[in-house]
């Protein structure tokens, strides 16, 4: 196989001798080198324009990452050649542990001690058992069941909303978005990003929320309305917000949520894609395609991930 390594933000680098590792018997080039157009994969993360041009023998386009919005929304995606997600095993480990480093530092109230530590105060809050929290997760897929499983460890509550029915073990599971806001005590975000879920976490999503609670959005920005989230939080509704993905990135430095004392900000680093633990799943699909068989983790088009 001929394969072909096209991203603007990953670094061919680091992944072609885990690649050469891993399938010996095939040839790695970089974009803008196509080998002439011969050439039978692509892996790509927010790749370059033209990319999928004079390509005539493409047999898949493997994403990078797990998100697939900047694949599927390019106008030039050849006809008929299948997109794969990439469920990376260590993606999936550092979401759960960012997801809970973010659930535990609301609940326990760090955001506010720092703040108090920052006016030289000592004062105390309300302690809370992790029983008396509802986390409520939008999205249940690889990211989502695995931070749900995670936090239902540490004895929270748990209420997950998905667009299909699903069924995780302790977990509150259900369609209805309204009733999983209105359970939740803070607010995870791991939807994939599609034209029915942009701006989902909106004035009236956040007002379901219970007061004195939290959003943590790990997915992407397009989810968020900014100007409700920021008045939610002025109000008093809640407590405060954690956001690493934004519509514009990097964040524009006249950005209000730098300076505001409800948002804590980090610059989409929730859960970077590892090449020592992804690898092996770019491996199986290319082995998959030389057998003759259908890659895993395909994308469906109607769904829009």
């Amino acid at each position: 196989m001929n394969v072909l390594f096209a991203s603007t933000k990953e670094q061919p680098e680091f992944w072609f001798p885990l690649l050469r590792k891993a399938l010996p018997a095939d040839r790695f080039f970089a974009w803008p080198d196509t080998n002439g157009g011969d050439i039978d994969v692509a892996l790509v993360a927010t790749h370059p324009h033209g990319t999928f041009a004079n390509l005539p023998r493409l047999k898949l386009i493997q994403s990078l990452w797990m998100g697939v919005e900047n694949i599927i929304g390019d106008t030039g995606l050849p006809k008929g050649v299948p997109v794969a997600r990439l469920i990376d095993p260590g993606m999936v480990a550092a979401m759960g542990e960012t997801v809970i480093a973010c659930v535990l530092d609301w609940h326990r109230h760090f955001w506010c001690y720092r703040k108090f530590q920052a006016e030289r105060v000592w004062k105390r809050r309300r302690q809370f058992l992790a029983s008396d929290r509802t986390i409520g997760i939008l999205g249940l897929g690889e990211l989502g069941s695995s931070a749900a499983a995670k936090l239902r460890a540490l004895g929270f509550n748990v209420a997950g909303w998905s667009r299909r029915p699903k069924r995780l073990e302790g977990v509150h599971c259900s369609t209805d978005l309204d009733e999983i806001l209105s359970r939740s005590d803070a607010l995870v975000c791991l939807l994939p990003l599609t034209e029915k879920t942009k701006g989902i976490i909106n004035s009236k999503t956040l007002s379901l929320v219970r007061r004195d609670g939290c959003v943590i959005n790990v997915a992407r920005g397009a989810h968020l309305v900014v100007p409700d989230l920021l008045a939610a939080l002025n109000s008093g509704h809640l407590a405060h917000a954690y956001l690493d993905v934004f519509e514009t990135e990097p964040l524009p430095a006249d950005s209000p949520l730098w300076s505001h004392p409800g948002v804590t900000v980090t610059p989409h680093i929730a859960a970077l894609t590892e090449p020592r633990t992804s690898v092996g799943k770019i491996a199986e699909n290319i082995e998959r395609l030389r057998r003759g068989e259908a890659p895993l983790n395909t994308v469906d088009f109607a769904a829009g991930y």
